[in-house]
């Protein structure tokens, strides 16, 4: 038999991991002992939090969930906001951790990395696995397995005392995909027969099944609303309605529709209500679709069909279709980007010349001003190409680390980081790690001197605006120490200067100071 490393890295290949995102400590080696030789990339971040972004990024463009390895203790706190930023958008993670030797655990005698009870902190977050047993370890792994690649996804946390690592173990099998049975869909399949303003309101669930999202469409005659982490479906359709749910006139078209259909969406707030006006039209006529079986009984929908939307939206597709969804979609289209205040009109604009600039390219967004304004209004075009941190958890600093995953899960695709000098500054050192990686991303910090979102919402407040002006580094300086080639311009250079070449490399676009805001 191999050791409990041996095994667990053994898992990994049989499982198709082709990267892992780690940083090696004391409490580590053995795992590294066995990652030597097999075939797996090691990526190494500047901090764990960054492999647990890089982590998200991987497996939102890779479509396979990603790994992060870390230490003990500490490796295991950094990575909570990361795991965090997970669970809330459903991207499945594995993170792999030490944990002292189980004669220690939960005496306090101080041992280095030492926590009280590691599992604790990220049980709240998903399955936290502990292996006690070296036998038990294939059935732990199916347990982790069946939690990243069924279900609705998220972060699962495993954790291997020190002295269990170099143990023997029995051999691990690869995970057998089960058979997702949907509930029957004839009665929803009646009343969207009977429908005449039919509705879709698409979320991430759908990401995996855009085809079938369209053709259901395009037989219902539905205008489709797609949420921020549905963008890229349905790029440019003329059913496709690539505007948030918050926005007035999407809540008008919701309201004036006679069968709502909701597929893959968590109904969450930073998409149906981030103004927290608490006026979002009534959903509880919907029929609504979803492989949680938990998220489904969060809401109350008329009829609720559990599975993978893929698989049941063929089975939906009604007799006739309605005549006139391609004028209700372009009519919501309209009316919502003229809600949009100016200045998010301005991002939203400057959002499509530079996708038309660097098409299929993929943009990953930070907790910044110009991701705000796309997941209020903008069309992607590429599946799965538009994702950012500024929705659902919100984690600031994500957007440099989910770049770098991004890039090396699709080798060959242009990849465009999109973050304000705030979130830079979480972690800069990361661009190093893109440049180590020879990745194509562009880094495009927008510096406004601050947190000028934050700024914006003291003021809208009637605050005092206090702590929003932190200083940024000379950037130019940041790109040399980095060894990043380095451009800066205004909102109008942005397209030329994106599409003049390829990462890694930093473009600093300055904006209005955050202290004359």
């Amino acid at each position: 038999m191999k050791s409990v490393a041996q095994t667990l890295v053994d898992w990994l290949k049989l499982e198709g991991v082709e990267v892992i995102f780690g940083i090696p400590g004391v409490h580590t080696i053995e795992l590294y002992r066995a990652l030597a030789g097999s075939g797996i990339r090691h990526v190494t971040p500047r901090h764990e939090a960054s492999a647990g972004f890089m982590a998200d990024g991987y497996a939102r463009v890779s479509g396979r969930f990603g790994v992060a390895l870390v230490i003990t203790g500490p490796g295991v706190t950094n990575i909570l906001t990361p795991m965090a930023q997970a669970r809330a958008d459903s991207v499945p993670i594995l993170v792999i951790s030490g944990v002292n030797r189980r004669d220690t655990l939960g005496k306090g005698l101080g041992y280095l990395h030492e926590l009280p009870d590691q599992r604790a902190v990220t049980r709240v977050l998903g399955p936290a696995l502990h292996l006690e047993d070296p036998h038990a370890l294939p059935g732990l792994l199916a347990h982790a397995g069946r939690a990243l690649t069924t279900g609705r996804g998220g972060p699962v946390h495993l954790e291997i005392p020190l002295d269990l690592m170099a143990a023997k173990s029995p051999p691990a099998t690869a995970l057998a995909m089960p058979v997702v049975t949907p509930s029957d869909p004839a009665k929803a399949r009646a009343r969207l027969r009977q429908s005449k303003r039919p509705l879709i309101l698409a979320g991430g669930g759908c990401a995996k099944a855009g085809p079938q999202l369209q053709a259901l469409a395009e037989a219902l005659g539905a205008p489709v609303v797609l949420t921020a982490n549905a963008r890229g479906l349905m790029h440019a359709h003329p059913l496709a309605v690539p505007a948030s749910p918050s926005l007035g006139p999407i809540r008008e078209l919701i309201r004036g529709a006679d069968q709502l259909l909701v597929v893959g969406s968590e109904l969450g707030p930073t998409d149906y209500d981030m103004y927290a006006t608490g006026q979002m039209p009534d959903l509880s006529g919907m029929i609504r679709i979803d492989i949680d079986g938990a998220q489904l009984a969060r809401h109350f929908a008329a009829l609720t069909l559990q599975g993978d939307a893929a698989t049941i939206l063929p089975r939906l597709h009604p007799l006739a279709a309605a005549p006139d969804g391609a004028e209700r979609a372009a009519a919501a289209r309209q009316a919502a980007f003229a809600a949009l205040e100016p200045d998010y009109q301005d991002e939203t604009r400057l959002l499509q010349a530079l996708r038309d600039a660097v098409p299929e390219a993929i943009f990953v967004g930070d907790s910044t001003q110009i991701a705000y304004a796309g997941n209020l209004y903008y069309s992607h075009d590429r599946v799965g190409g538009w994702f950012n941190a500024a929705t659902g958890y919100g984690a600031l600093g994500y957007g440099i680390g989910a770049a770098v995953g991004a890039a090396l899960a699709a080798p060959g695709t242009r990849v465009i980081c999109l973050t304000g000098d705030g979130g830079l500054m979480f972690h800069p050192g990361e661009l190093r790690t893109a440049r180590d990686e020879g990745l194509d991303v562009t880094f495009v910090v927008f510096n406004n001197e601050g947190y000028g979102e934050i700024a914006l919402a003291m003021k809208e407040a009637g605050a005092e605006v206090i702590g929003c002006t932190p200083t940024a580094p000379d950037m130019e300086a940041l790109a040399t120490a980095m060894g990043l080639p380095f451009a800066r311009g205004t909102d109008a250079d942005l397209p030329a200067l994106v599409a003049s070449g390829k990462g890694p490399r930093l473009i600093e676009i300055t904006r209005k100071n955050v202290k004359d805001l």
